[in-house]
């Protein structure tokens, strides 16, 4: 019996993580548009999907951003995407 509780753990386990991720892909996908929102949370998921989306134009944007950004872990975030975005289009 013992075993089958440890299994049933671990697939509750695997099975929240697998579900969180879920939810915050999607999350970070509607929130693309977010990164210049009032709250947070949402500035940081915007974050999130913009550093996987590397383009000259969110270049732009993320420079826009970083200059209006006044929360310093969010600013400091901003930035160290930035600066991994321009490096690897050049």
């Amino acid at each position: 019996m013992r075993r089958s509780n440890t299994v049933a753990a671990v697939a509750g386990f695997v099975g929240g993580v697998a579900l969180g991720m879920i939810v915050w892909s999607q999350q970070t996908e509607r929130s693309r548009r977010d990164l210049f929102s009032t709250q947070p949370w949402r500035r940081m998921a915007a974050l999130g999907y913009l550093r996987g989306q590397r383009s000259p134009q969110n270049v732009r944007l993320l420079r826009d951003y970083v200059a209006w950004e006044r929360h310093p872990r969010l600013r400091r975030r901003g930035e160290r995407i930035l600066h991994r975005m321009e490096h690897s289009l050049v």
